[in-house]
C-alpha cells in the first residue's frame, strides 16, 4: 500500500476494491455506482462523498496504477533485462515475453481494466504516451540496432520491429490470460513458438 492508500478510510478501501472487481468484470460503461455501492456494502451517497463522479472513481484507480506502479515496474524490469548479455535477439525476446507474462498473471484484474478502457479514455492514453512508451522505447531500439549491426535483423525501422514484435507477444498474453485462461497452456512451448514466429514469420524457408 502507498501512503495515499494508508490514508483511506475502511469504507473507501471497500469502494475501491468493489470498483476494481466491477470494472474488471463488466467494464466501465456497464458498471453503475449503485452496483459498486452494493458490492462494497455502503450507501451510494458514500461513493459521491469521496468521488464526484463515476469517472473520477475510475481514474482514481487506474491513474495511480499507471503512474506509481505500471511505469516504475516496467522500467525496473526492463532495465534488469537490459543489464543481461544476450547471445541473440531471440534470447532477448524470450526474456521479455516471460517477464510480461508473469507481470500480467500477477496483476490480472487491473490490467484487464486498462485493456478495456484505454481506447475510450484519452486521459489513460496520454499517461501511457508520457510515462511508459518513451522510457522503454529508447532502450529497446538500441538493442534492435545492436543486432541489426550484427546482421541478425532485417533493415527495418526499429519502431516497426518493436510494433510487430509486441503484436505477437501481446496476442499470446491476452489470449492466455483473458480469452482462454482455462486452456492447458504450455507457456514455455508457446513462448518459443511466438519467438520463432517473430523471427521467421510465415515463410516456409
Amino acid at each position: 500500500m502507498s501512503e495515499d492508500d494508508e490514508k483511506m478510510t475502511e469504507k473507501q478501501i471497500r469502494i475501491i476494491d468493489a470498483a476494481v472487481e466491477s470494472f474488471a468484470q463488466k467494464g466501465y460503461s456497464a458498471t453503475s455506482t449503485s452496483e459498486i455501492a452494493k458490492r462494497a456494502g455502503v450507501a451510494e451517497g458514500t461513493i459521491f462523498r469521496h468521488y464526484k463522479t463515476k469517472k473520477e472513481l475510475f481514474l482514481s484507480i487506474v491513474t495511480p496504477v499507471i503512474a506509481k506502479f505500471v511505469a516504475p515496474f516496467v522500467l525496473r524490469d526492463f532495465y534488469q533485462l537490459f543489464e543481461e548479455q544476450y547471445e541473440s535477439f531471440p534470447d532477448f525476446l524470450r526474456a521479455v515475453l516471460r517477464n510480461r507474462l508473469t507481470f500480467v498473471m500477477k496483476n490480472g484484474p487491473v490490467i484487464k481494466i486498462l485493456l478495456h478502457e484505454i481506447p475510450f479514455h484519452e486521459e489513460l492514453r496520454q499517461q501511457f504516451k508520457e510515462q511508459v512508451f518513451p522510457q522503454v522505447a529508447g532502450p529497446i531500439e538500441r538493442i534492435i540496432v545492436h543486432f541489426q549491426e550484427r546482421g541478425e535483423l532485417i533493415d527495418l525501422a526499429p519502431s516497426t520491429l518493436i510494433r510487430l514484435s509486441i503484436s505477437v507477444m501481446a496476442g499470446y498474453i491476452i489470449t492466455r490470460c483473458y480469452i482462454l485462461p482455462d486452456n492447458a497452456w504450455d507457456d514455455e512451448k508457446e513462448v518459443e513458438l511466438a519467438v520463432q514466429f517473430i523471427m521467421h514469420g510465415l515463410s516456409p524457408t
